[in-house]
């Protein structure tokens, strides 16, 4: 099976976009007892636990220079600037909205990847990208601005900021895929996260009143484990099958999962309108990753 159409790498991202758009209501419901930077050290601090007991098999690498650098570009990209701007966002837009603000990332990566890594973006890709787009301003349209949601435009703005930083990763991790695992990848984001952020709890935690509900822990305890172990493990892993500009295109799955969730778990407003653009972000995904020049060689044969 050809890289640009790996079945394993396939499911392996449509499994890191349902994560990653259950992380929006995870962290809008943690942040309901706790502040926003304690929520995301808790996360990194939790993640960091799980990857203990592969640090001696991390030691087996050896660092160049140049590897240090673009290992600290990327945890500087996510999850410093990342966690920053989509935490922010959260406060002042709904889990839905700014999950809408995710399709615009592919946009960003495919022209990055173009640039950088020198990939080439097919029309295939483009009209997807372009119907997906369709899709997500028809979602952006029928949203509606709630009690959760003070200040839609500030948020979506800083999402916005967010999935620039989300290229960012993008780019570097494929670039440090190709000699690192992505389990060693997914393990140096939460060790320096937990780091850059600790001062930032240390500061909310003296002067802020929290709540350590169950609930929240809870959802803390998830962010930890299943979103960044699990998320961004699968999505490292993906990279090393996909290519960026292409993996970049399933994000348009995160509003999709996120408007769904939203609605079960937030109570979040769903409509028909929503299932509709849902299905049409799906099918702009769909189009950008199937193989057409080898369906039609195939059909020619039979």
């Amino acid at each position: 099976m050809s890289k640009s159409f790996n079945l394993i790498g396939l499911i392996s991202i449509i499994f890191a976009m349902f994560v990653w758009g259950s992380s929006f209501i995870a962290l809008k419901s943690a942040m309901a007892d706790l502040g926003e930077f304690t929520v995301i050290f808790l996360r990194m601090l939790v993640a960091s636990l799980c990857f203990i007991y592969f640090i001696k098999g991390f030691l087996k690498y050896k660092f160049t220079k140049s590897d240090i650098k673009y290992i600290l570009l990327l945890a500087a990209f996510e999850p410093c600037l990342y966690f920053i701007f989509e935490a922010k966002a959260l406060l002042y837009t709904s889990a839905s909205q700014a999950g809408m603000i995710t399709s615009l990332m592919p946009l960003i990566t495919a022209m990055a990847a173009g640039y950088f890594l020198k990939e080439i973006i097919s029309k295939q890709l483009i009209f997807g990208s372009l119907i997906a787009m369709i899709g997500v301003v028809w979602l952006s349209v029928q949203a509606t601005t709630t009690a959760s949601a003070p200040n839609p435009m500030l948020g979506n703005f800083l999402e916005l900021c967010a999935m620039v930083c989300a290229a960012g990763y993008t780019i570097v991790a494929r670039y440090l895929s190709e000699k690192f695992s992505a389990l060693f990848i997914t393990a140096i984001q939460a060790f320096i996260g937990a780091i850059f952020f600790l001062p930032f709890f240390i500061y909310e935690y003296a002067t802020r009143d929290m709540t350590f509900s169950v609930e929240a822990v809870s959802w803390v305890v998830y962010l930890g484990v299943v979103v960044t172990l699990g998320g961004y493990g699968l999505y490292n892993f993906a990279l090393t099958k996909i290519e960026a500009s292409k993996a970049a295109m399933f994000v348009n799955l995160i509003p999709v999962f996120t408007l769904i969730l939203a609605f079960l778990i937030l109570g979040e407003q769903f409509t028909v309108q929503g299932l509709i653009a849902s299905a049409t972000i799906m099918s702009g995904v769909i189009l950008s990753q199937i193989p057409v020049k080898k369906l039609k060689r195939r059909r020619k044969k039979t």
